[in-house]
């Protein structure tokens, strides 16, 4: 289990009806309405709202990555989550994909700051080893 040294923020949301219901942060500028995947609920669903924050992160980790090697990143990279919701003989699994655009990037450089990133990235951390990722090059 991983400890932290020094605490740099804490996301406050406050969900209620759960997948059918609704989620705000305590300071107002997150405020959604949820619903299951598949229905035609006029909310976001869980598996949408994780794939944002991990992509966004995944992004900011690849910038952290690509500083330490001294590559300027593309203006136009971006990441492509797809998170899978699914069933297995233990119940409700996640699976996920993270596809990566970084044009103009020589191949091998950008596969070694998507790597470092997928390294330094808290969302990447949490999911390694829990369930199954994919980071591709696009």
């Amino acid at each position: 289990m991983t400890t932290l040294d020094k605490v740099l923020y804490t996301a406050r949301t406050h969900t209620t009806g759960g997948r059918d219901g609704a989620s705000r942060t305590s300071d107002g500028r997150l405020d959604v309405k949820l619903s299951s995947p598949g229905t035609s609920g006029t909310g976001t669903n869980p598996e949408q709202l994780f794939a944002a924050g991990w992509s966004a992160c995944f992004i900011g980790a690849m910038g952290v990555a690509a500083a330490q090697k001294k590559v300027p990143l593309p203006a136009d990279r971006a990441v492509d989550a797809e998170v899978d919701l699914g069933t297995n003989a233990g119940g409700y699994v996640l699976r996920a994909r993270l596809n990566v655009s970084l044009p103009g990037l020589d191949p091998a450089v950008a596969r070694e700051i998507v790597d470092a990133a997928h390294q330094i990235c808290p969302y990447s951390k949490a999911t390694r080893g829990n369930i199954d990722v994919e980071i591709n090059l696009v």
